[in-house]
């Protein structure tokens, strides 16, 4: 169950990613970002009134509420990643974020295995062979989007830490607590950069999609934690980048050379190490 589960969260993640960076192309992010994660908040509304947990207080979910900021970076980079990039490159990259729980486990004096090392390193090697292509003089430049799938992988990285934080009490309520702060936020830079907050009504299936996708995920994934190991969910749940780029492949004719292929496998299988460890 937990592996269904488990893949569910990563079809989902990898649905809504693509259709996230399919509207950046159209719309201002912020825009994407801001009406996508509000209606998936009304979804989570409704998982907290049917898990019936109670409200375990506002300061254990502070860890929570900042998980969802950084989580609205990391959406917000690899949304715009997305858009300006490969998604073949963009997505495996941002499947990075492992490492950055891993860094803070070990900050605090939880050394990684021996398989997360070299998950560590296969993940670098990866994000070497994606970031880097060829000028027309012969010269290597890094590919458009790289940098923000790395803002997007650190940025999905502490919200699993912040998440894990704040939802000893409850799962449910700290799921909410950080989209709650993630549509906050995105609501006030929508106001202060005057980005539209009302998208041409052809687009909206398409956002509705997004915060769909997205919060399908989440629930999948907290599900899942509940019926199996951690480490396994994790692991499954970190496949989202591939569903991300077969659609590309399949819907917009997206083709990568096969260094680029090779080095988003290499990625991937990185990142499943970091997390099986």
């Amino acid at each position: 169950m937990a592996a269904l589960l488990a893949l569910g969260g990563a079809l989902c993640w990898g649905v809504g990613d693509f259709l996230g960076g399919l509207a950046s192309r159209r719309l201002a992010v912020i825009t994407v970002l801001a009406v996508s994660q509000a209606i998936g908040l009304a979804g989570l509304f409704l998982w907290v009134l049917v898990a019936g947990d109670a409200f375990p207080g506002i300061s254990q979910l502070l860890p929570a509420a900042a998980a969802g900021i950084a989580g609205l970076v990391g959406l917000g980079a690899l949304y715009r990643g997305l858009a300006i990039g490969a998604m073949g490159i963009v997505a495996p990259i941002s499947a990075a974020s492992p490492i950055v729980p891993l860094a803070v486990d070990a900050a605090r004096g939880d050394t990684p295995a021996a398989l997360q090392w070299l998950g560590i390193a296969l993940v670098l090697t990866g994000i070497a062979v994606l970031s880097h292509e060829p000028s027309r003089a012969g010269q290597r430049r890094v590919a458009a989007g790289t940098g923000l799938a790395v803002l997007a992988a650190l940025g999905f990285g502490l919200f699993v830490v912040g998440l894990d934080a704040g939802a000893d009490e409850s799962a449910a309520w700290a799921v909410v607590a950080a989209r709650a702060a993630s549509v906050s936020v995105a609501v006030v830079a929508a106001v202060v950069t005057r980005a539209s907050l009302r998208p041409p009504r052809q687009l909206l299936p398409m956002l509705v999609g997004v915060g769909v996708f997205d919060t399908g995920a989440n629930v999948f994934v907290a599900a899942a934690t509940t019926h199996g190991a951690a480490g396994i969910v994790a692991v499954l749940s970190a496949l989202y980048p591939v569903v991300t780029v077969v659609l590309a492949w399949r819907l917009l004719g997206e083709h990568l050379a096969r260094s680029k292929r090779v080095g988003g496998v290499v990625a991937l299988a990185g990142a499943a190490f970091v997390a099986a460890g």
